[in-house]
């Protein structure tokens, strides 16, 4: 299966969108993305679709349906989201001859921001407190969990079981994450989760004619609604805190929000560094991850990898008076 992933050709992919019932032009380009692979088709109505194929093994049937029922919900919802389309039968999730599950979107138009200013924030924040009411009435059950554990010890336990990585740095990385979890298991002990966008930066996020697009709903999970917010900051939170009120601001125009889970900021930003390694490490089989990342498990990377985490802990190790 992941080989025919691998191998997946324009031919293939116009193959997959005419046996599900659309007619085509014939014209099919690939679109930047590494996790999945993805293409802008044209259809015979000269109308563009972009076909996702979904990556064997990473997702179940069901957890991939979890995402579409939710962006189809926020797409009722009014919710700038690019849901799925239907295909001819009515259904959103078609799989290849070879049972790669894929779906076509609508092209949506825009540019991924530079920066954000201003009322941006505050227009974020309430989309972002929107977003969270709307999966928090779906019940969604076959979504990931984000939490110390999976982002930091499941994650450790991967590299360790495929990354090339010299003795003396690797016994100084597994004290560094195991440090790191131990302080993040800490602070999300009681705290709220809910079905969050979970990977919500300004590469997800369109900004066009019609005004904000929010993409990419691939990673969504069980995590703490402070994670929907902290990647949309220019820097870390204490270093940007107008930027930080505008956002919660909006926020909490639509969704009570809890100010002490500001604290998990810098233990999610640490946990992303462990899951983003472990990441590489478990797709590096995959011919374009070489490519994408030539500098990825040298003793150069993960000295900066040990420096990193070593920062997070002392930032965690600090008094937080900032917050209150």
């Amino acid at each position: 299966m992941e080989q025919h992933f691998f191998t997946l050709t324009p031919e293939r992919v116009l193959d997959a969108v005419e046996r599900s019932g659309h007619a085509t032009t014939g014209l099919c380009y690939p679109l930047n993305s590494l996790e999945n692979r993805v293409y802008e088709v044209e259809l015979d109505d000269r109308s563009r679709v972009v076909g996702k194929f979904y990556r064997p093994g990473r997702w179940g049937e069901e957890t991939i349906r979890d995402e579409h029922r939710a962006l189809g919900a926020l797409r009722e919802a009014e919710i700038p989201v690019c849901a799925p389309l239907a295909f001819p039968d009515g259904d959103t999730l078609h799989a290849t001859p070879e049972g790669i599950f894929f779906a076509l979107f609508p092209r949506t138009g825009g540019r991924i921001p530079d920066e954000l200013i201003g009322d941006e924030y505050v227009q974020l924040g309430r989309l972002v407190a929107r977003i969270h009411n709307v999966l928090g009435m779906l019940r969604l059950r076959h979504r990931p969990t984000l939490s110390p554990e999976t982002y930091g010890t499941e994650c450790l336990r991967t590299i360790l079981e495929r990354a090339p990585m010299p003795a003396g740095i690797q016994r100084r990385y597994v004290d560094a994450v195991e440090r790191l979890v131990a302080l993040a298991t800490a602070r999300f002990a009681g705290i709220e989760t809910i079905v969050a966008h979970a990977d919500c930066h300004r590469g997800n996020l369109l900004r066009g004619r019609e005004g904000w697009f929010f993409l990419d709903f691939d990673d969504m999970a069980v995590a703490p609604p402070v994670q929907d917010l902290w990647l949309l900051l220019p820097a870390r939170a204490r270093d940007c805190k107008a930027e930080l009120d505008l956002l919660l601001e909006g926020y909490e125009q639509f969704r009570r929000f809890d100010r002490a889970t500001l604290g998990l900021i810098e233990a999610l930003r640490g946990l992303r560094y462990v899951r983003y390694a472990a990441w590489v490490a478990r797709r590096w089989d995959d011919p374009a991850f070489p490519r994408a990342f030539p500098d990825w498990g040298s003793e150069r990377y993960w000295e900066g990898q040990v420096s990193d985490l070593h920062d997070q802990i002392a930032l965690l190790e600090e008094d937080e008076r900032w917050i209150r």
